[in-house]
């Protein structure tokens, strides 16, 4: 018998008819299966959508770790022998897992800053040939940050790149020496590192509670 024929009422089945419902089991069957794991897979999708969100909000709202959290002054760290007008070094400060970039400008200004993007932490990098001082983009959503201010001129970043203070010494060296929170002014930023551990730093920066301090000191 044909699986497109029906029996005759009240006959009785023909020996194909247990093949013919083992055979409907298994379409059955397979069709469940299918449909779990598409079920499963989008399960995965959205958990993991979920978890970039929120991890993107854990960046943006400050729950996750920030350039410039601690309240301690860092261990000052050479960057580099040299850096000539238009180049960048990439590296770690204040701690191992902090990405940084050093920028040398066209006039010869010194600048630093996070190399995170403040949108969703992926890595900033140097174009020297945009515009007429070059610019710091973030390629994963075409952010752009202000190479002399790390201030967003476009893109999704909510906040300016967190600062990184360099000084050079007389041989050429470049050094970092401090951090500053995204947005925050850099008086405020070196007065809350050096204030407690470097009294007479801080006096020149004209912190406050600067000469009280450096009294104390001297006690």
């Amino acid at each position: 018998m044909s699986v497109t024929q029906q029996p005759a009422p009240g006959s009785a089945p023909g020996p194909d008819a247990g093949r013919d419902a083992a055979a409907e089991q298994l379409r059955d069957r397979i069709s469940a299966d299918s449909l779990t794991t598409r079920r499963d897979y989008l399960r995965i999708v959205a958990t993991v959508s979920g978890g970039l969100a929120i991890g993107g909000a854990g960046v943006a709202s400050g729950i996750l770790h920030r350039h410039g959290d601690s309240e301690t002054l860092p261990e000052a760290k050479k960057v580099t022998d040299q850096l000539a007008p238009g180049e960048s070094v990439a590296f770690r400060f204040p701690g191992a897992e902090d990405r940084a970039l050093a920028v040398r400008l066209g006039d010869g200004s010194l600048v630093g800053y996070s190399a995170v993007c403040t949108h969703l932490a992926c890595a900033v990098l140097w174009r020297e040939d945009r515009g007429p001082e070059g610019e710091l983009y973030c390629p994963c959503h075409e952010g752009v940050f202000d190479a002399r201010t790390g201030e967003v001129t476009a893109g999704p970043p909510p906040r300016p790149l967190p600062r990184i203070f360099l000084t050079e010494q007389a041989d050429g060296s470049v050094w970092a020496i401090a951090t500053a929170r995204s947005g925050e002014p850099a008086k405020e930023a070196l007065c809350r590192q050096f204030g407690d551990s470097r009294p007479a730093m801080a006096q020149r920066l004209d912190c406050p509670g600067a000469a009280r301090a450096e009294e104390t000191g001297r006690t």
